[in-house]
């Protein structure tokens, strides 16, 4: 698609200002009740990069405000992080809101639109598939297959940054995504837009089939950014995309492993 077809409104949103605002008040809650920490900054790559990420936590993912606070106090907001988002976050009366502070629909369209601008794009392969993985698979990376971010990747010339994060999935125990559920649902389902209908166990309601809507407990949040992926450096011209998708999934369970055999207990770390 040629950039006169690219609507590039989305990314044209992204406020600094307003940001900046939203990290300060954002801050208390990731530093005080979750405790977070973003580590492997240093090795970040300058100019536009691929987050790849694992996604925790449910209705309530904390992984783009850890890592965005992280981001933002290191390097200041001369570089905005987008974050490709369900449609869901671009309607309604908060729509503007998200926009300003770096939310865009996910579609090649924007992602390429914002990589070649230099932003720093962020993206969850695995999704809702990812979010709501049962507590027993907490530790375990699964992009449900999905390998669209590679080829993302590859048309902007951009690395891929793979992420880990750990603590987010501890913020209540997930017990089933619902696929039969939702499977049962039919076009309820599809009218949503989902293919699961999530049980979890929290506070203070207990049981929940996404509602009624319990409380995140205070799990300490870890994300560790690894070292970018220079796709056509390590893999050729024309790279096999299989194969890059289970370089990066390697390197992330490796990592993920680590994180997780620092961790004493749940929610405490």
């Amino acid at each position: 698609m040629a950039s006169t077809d690219i609507d590039p409104s989305e990314i044209t949103k992204w406020d600094p200002g307003l940001t900046e605002k939203v990290m300060g008040w954002l801050r208390p809650l990731i530093k005080g009740y979750h405790r977070a920490e973003v580590r492997g900054l240093d090795d970040f790559p300058l100019g536009g990069a691929l987050v790849v990420s694992n996604h925790s936590g449910g209705l309530f993912p904390m992984d783009v405000p850890v890592f965005a606070t992280g981001f933002y106090e290191k390097f200041g907001y001369d570089r905005p992080v987008y974050t490709l988002s369900h449609d869901m976050l671009m309607v309604g009366p908060t729509a503007d809101f998200f926009k300003k502070t770096g939310f865009i629909r996910a579609s090649r369209e924007n992602a390429d639109e914002a990589l070649r601008s230099g932003g720093v794009v962020v993206v969850f392969p695995g999704g809702d598939f990812d979010v709501y993985r049962p507590t027993r698979s907490a530790n375990k990376i699964d992009f449900d297959g999905r390998t669209g971010y590679i080829r993302a990747a590859l048309a902007a010339g951009v690395p891929i940054v793979p992420m880990v994060g750990i603590g987010g999935q501890e913020a209540q125990l997930f017990l089933s995504r619902g696929t039969a559920v939702a499977k049962a649902l039919g076009p309820i389902a599809r009218m949503a837009r989902t293919k699961i209908v999530p049980l979890s166990f929290g506070f203070p309601f207990g049981l929940s089939a996404v509602l009624p809507l319990n409380a995140p407990l205070p799990t300490k949040i870890v994300m560790k950014a690894l070292p970018p992926v220079d796709i056509t450096a390590e893999f050729g011209a024309d790279p096999d995309i299989d194969e890059v998708d289970a370089h990066v999934r390697h390197v992330m369970q490796r990592a993920l492993d680590e994180l997780a055999a620092e961790r004493r207990f749940p929610v405490i770390g």
